[in-house]
């Protein structure tokens, strides 16, 4: 079973207010379903003084880390932040949508034209 840490939405969704649950749960569950535990809070509103609330179990955290569970990667980010996790490259997981793929030569030789037979 691939565990995963991961965001589960909650709040009023007419109103554009949610927050966040962060949860560990099967890699195969639905985003809102069932969950295995939670392990903290996040609410991407900033208060009167600019501030989102962000809530960590980091015992519970680290513990669910060190025994192979992956966060995603708002977690991801959300942890590096808190200093739970080092940081990762932005573009770690993002697969490239170039139109055009390029080949490089490695080797730093010049490329000879060979005439065509």
């Amino acid at each position: 079973m691939v565990v995963r840490i991961r965001l589960a939405r909650h709040g009023i969704k007419i109103r554009n207010r949610p927050f966040y649950n962060i949860v560990v749960a099967n890699a195969k569950a639905p985003r809102d379903g069932k969950h295995i535990e939670k392990v903290g809070l996040y609410d991407p509103i900033p208060n009167e003084h600019g501030i989102k609330n962000i809530e960590l179990n980091t015992d519970r955290i680290k513990y669910w880390l060190s025994v192979g569970a992956w966060p995603s990667d708002t977690v991801a980010r959300l942890l590096s932040k808190a200093g739970i996790m080092p940081t990762l490259p932005k573009d770690i997981n993002k697969p490239k949508n170039k139109k055009y793929k390029f080949s490089v030569n490695p080797s730093n030789e010049k490329l000879e034209d060979k005439p065509s037979e």
